[in-house]
């Protein structure tokens, strides 16, 4: 197969996993293309959410689109009627970022009876967690020293943790399929990243 069909097939294939998302697809997919513009897929991982918040249901879409050149995030959201608009709405916001930036790469993947486990099974569930310095969190507690009755302020000590994205599938929730596309995703990001550091 050919690049350009290759490309094309990516593209379709993207635009369904939209689509069987259910979730607005017009909208997401319309911010997603315009984001990746006329640039081949090389992946994508598309992952919808629902959530419970008091009395109302919420969904979320999340899409990840791994590019030659730059990973793309995208996210919609849907809100209850408010203050701010008499009908319900939906918030679709993509971020381009370019593979350069892209700091760490961390997959966590949880496997049941790990003594049991042969290569080539899915995990349980799948955590991918990327970071390229947009968002940091601060987890600091005060300091202390070994003397358990000193008094003294030894100030302060903490980490600093990149977390601008961290997205949870499980084969429960999401189906295996799913944890498939996440593991192919975490791959295909990681090897971008080593690609750009050589």
């Amino acid at each position: 197969m050919d690049g350009m069909a290759k490309t094309s097939t990516t593209t379709q294939g993207l635009r369904a996993a939209i689509e069987r998302s259910g979730y607005y697809p017009a909208l997401v997919a319309e911010a997603v293309e315009a984001a990746v513009g006329g640039e081949p897929i090389r992946s994508y991982l598309v992952h919808q959410e629902t959530t419970f918040d008091q009395n109302e249901v919420r969904r979320h879409v999340t899409v990840l689109v791994l590019t030659g050149n730059r990973f793309i995030v995208s996210h919609t959201d849907e809100q209850a009627a408010d203050t701010t608009s008499p009908t319900p709405y939906a918030t679709t916001s993509t971020e381009s970022v370019k593979i350069g930036r892209i700091s760490s790469v961390v997959v966590s993947r949880m496997v049941a009876n790990p003594e049991q486990y042969t290569p080539g099974t899915l995990p349980r569930e799948v955590v991918l967690t990327i970071g390229w310095g947009a968002v940091s969190r601060i987890d600091l507690e005060p300091a202390a020293c070994g003397d358990p009755n000193c008094e003294a302020d030894h100030g302060y000590t903490g980490n600093s943790t990149a977390d601008d994205l961290s997205l949870r599938v499980s084969e429960a929730g999401d189906g295996p399929e799913t944890v498939r596309q996440a593991l192919a995703f975490a791959q295909a990001i990681s090897e971008a990243t080593a690609d750009v550091t050589r």
